[in-house]
């Protein structure tokens, strides 16, 4: 987004006829596709062999090698969309002091929202309660608390 030439340029390319005018994160999903089509059609290949046959022992060998391959290309995924999770949070929250590195190899975010804090001020008979948003996010290794910047 940042790169004004990069995205003329992919627009260009987006608009040609050759590309059916698809975008470029189409081309990125394709192979993904194709994979998860394989599987299917490897199914269909084991329903019609032989039981027993050198065709189905091959033909289930590629099928678990396909499997393994679509499993690590979800977790891939996961763990790509886990760092733009932590990179766009990092570029959201603003620390007055840096206790530690927010984005992490090893650290994911599990589950993120905002919350209400009640403050009650002067114990008086009649309290007076106010409000104020804060949002927690739980990671697989801490618990950050932040709230709206003022």
């Amino acid at each position: 987004n940042g790169n004004a030439g990069f995205q003329q340029v992919l627009e260009r390319l987006e608009s040609d006829p050759v590309c059916q005018r698809l975008s470029l994160k189409s081309f990125l999903i394709l192979p993904f596709q194709r994979i998860t089509r394989l599987k299917l059609l490897l199914q269909n290949i084991l329903k019609r062999t032989r039981p027993g046959s050198d065709e189905e022992v091959q033909a289930t060998q590629a099928y678990d090698a396909l499997e393994k391959l679509i499993k690590d290309c979800n977790e891939n995924v996961q763990r790509m969309k886990s760092t733009e999770e932590l990179i766009y949070l990092s570029q959201k929250i603003e620390f007055e002091c840096k206790i530690f590195p927010l984005i992490s190899q090893s650290r994911r975010l599990v589950k993120c929202g905002e919350l209400t804090a009640l403050d009650f001020n002067n114990p008086s008979p009649k309290w007076k309660v106010t409000t104020r948003p804060i949002y927690l996010h739980l990671f697989n290794d801490c618990l950050l608390l932040s709230r709206p910047k003022e």
